[in-house]
């Protein structure tokens, strides 16, 4: 496979794991935020950074993420800067993709906005980045239904690449679209055929290698007509399951019985929806400027984003995509849009953004949806407000220049880190457990993973702050690990120090590593 190269292209492989790791740091918090709303965050700050701060809580976990990056355009918009280098965009690109993909679930999806300043090259860096197996589609979103005259060219589209992180898998999980009233209109019932509506489809199809000898044959309608397959084609059916077709009624030949075969397709057999198309009318999903009215809707008197996407767009994307309850990922959010889209449709939601913005837009935008704002696709499913959200910005690096842990560093956020990094999937750490004798503080077992048993000992959490009460692998602490934790399998330790023999560790099956030395800053 062919590979895009550019300038500073060796150090853009490197960008990724370079990023130190940061702490999110809670801001405020807005509606109702218990449950599935915990979920839902908002986030200032560097999305490269920010990334990197969620993987040790949702690698793997995020259903489908949708991002609109500069376009690298060569304009200045007001509220960005769209004019990068070509292969700065490149290099900016391509590390938030290889984090993007860690956070994607094995039934995920991305899809990426762009225009044709990029989209080619972008393409390629997706194909490197995620797999060119796992391209999916391009789908060309018909942004403007007018024509511009002033160029040599009129531009009516972008592009939305779209890639699954397996696309075998997701076939199977994607949502198929519901027919539009214009498709339904076709379905008709001139035979009053008991099973209800139906359009016809043609019965024949190209003769393809692999088509069977059987589908080739004559046959003779109602009137007595002869009818063969049209040069090239064949039948879709072999003879004997046509007869079956013809003796259920399921295929038509005209009114008075002579014209070509068609086979009838009922209704009720596509209610479950319609494949995607890989061309969206601005009909369909609305348009640039149908979304610069939505945010004048939201803030009167401002200038709204020059390139914002409808949230009609965005509620396609999130239903062919997810189910309710499924996490959406923007690390471009702009305006809100995709943050607000996943939140009116049920799902949980977080979104990124740099600028000021983010406190200024999508911050008053998302209350306004908890509120129950009636713009956008609000009345299209029935959005009455409810849910709520957090607002976090970027804190102090989790690990120092020299590899040391930051002093102000809690349990949690370090044991999120160490998990991770042993097993590369999301911490979810399990209610505490009773210590033993009423004492205070939590079980250093972060879990079980493939049959290990991964334990922290740090910051006092077995409730003594002293280094030979809690943070260092004692005797008497290895047998408070085994009344409040046992694990008959193997086990791996992270402590300030231990002082039982090699031999020992061995029996017991452990695996000691020592803080801050065998935690990977980066």
């Amino acid at each position: 496979m062919p590979l895009l190269d550019w300038l500073n292209k060796s150090h853009a492989l490197k960008t990724a794991a370079r990023v130190p790791f940061r702490l999110l740091e809670t801001v405020s918090s807005h509606g109702d935020v218990a449950g599935p709303n915990n979920d839902n965050w908002l986030i200032r700050g560097d999305n490269l950074e920010a990334l990197k701060a969620l993987l040790p809580f949702f690698a793997g976990r995020v259903k489908c993420i949708y991002i609109d990056p500069p376009y690298n355009t060569r304009s200045a918009f007001e509220h960005y800067d769209d004019n990068l280098e070509h292969s700065q965009w490149l290099s900016m690109i391509y590390p938030r993709f290889e984090l993007l993909r860690e956070l994607l679930a094995e039934d995920g999806s991305i899809w990426v906005s762009i225009d044709d300043n990029e989209a080619h090259y972008l393409k390629v860096v997706m194909d490197e980045v995620f797999g060119r197996g796992n391209f999916v589609a391009n789908v060309f979103w018909q942004k403007t239904p007018t024509r511009e005259n002033r160029t040599d060219f009129s531009a009516v589209h972008d592009h939305v690449l779209v890639y699954a992180n397996s696309r075998d898998v997701w076939k199977n999980v994607r949502n198929m679209l519901p027919a539009s009233e214009s498709q339904l209109d076709r379905f008709t019932n001139p035979d009053n055929d008991p099973r209800g509506p139906w359009a016809s489809l043609p019965a024949h199809a190209k003769a393809e290698k692999g088509r069977r000898q059987a589908q080739f044959f004559t046959v003779k309608t109602p009137s007595g007509r002869l009818v063969n397959p049209p040069a090239g084609r064949c039948w879709l059916y072999t003879e004997e399951r046509f007869n079956e077709m013809v003796a259920d009624d399921r295929i038509w030949f005209g009114a008075e019985g002579g014209n070509a075969p068609r086979v009838k397709k009922f209704l009720s057999e596509v209610q479950a929806g319609l494949v995607p198309s890989s061309f969206w009318s601005c009909q369909e999903v609305g348009t640039n400027g149908q979304a610069k009215s939505e945010l004048v809707a939201l803030f009167p008197g401002e200038t709204p984003f020059s390139t914002p996407k409808p949230e009609s767009l965005l509620s396609r994307i999130i239903h062919i995509a997810t189910n309710p309850g499924d996490l959406v990922l923007d690390s471009f959010l702009g305006s809100g849009t995709t943050a607000a889209v996943a939140h009116k449709m049920g799902r949980r939601w977080i979104g990124i953004e740099m600028g000021e913005h983010a406190q200024t837009h999508c911050l008053p935008r998302l209350e306004k949806v908890v509120a129950g704002e009636q713009g956008g696709i609000s009345a299209a499913v029935n959005w009455a407000g409810g849910g709520g959200f957090r607002f976090f910005r970027l804190g102090q690096p989790v690990f120092l220049a020299d590899g040391g842990i930051n002093p102000e560093i809690r349990f949690a956020t370090l044991a999120a880190w160490v998990w991770y990094q042993e097993t590369r999937t999301p911490y979810c750490p399990s209610p505490p457990a009773p210590l033993p004798g009423g004492a205070r503080g939590g079980s250093p077992q972060l879990g079980v993973h493939e049959g290990t048993a991964y334990y922290l000992l740090y910051n006092g959490i077995l409730g003594d702050r002293r280094p030979q009460g809690g943070n260092v692998l004692t005797g008497p602490l290895l047998a408070t690990l085994d009344e409040l934790a046992p694990h008959a399998g193997p086990r791996v330790v992270y402590g300030e120090s231990c002082r039982l023999s090699p031999a020992r560790l061995k029996a017991h099956g452990i695996v000691f590593k020592q803080i801050p030395y065998d935690i990977r800053a980066r």
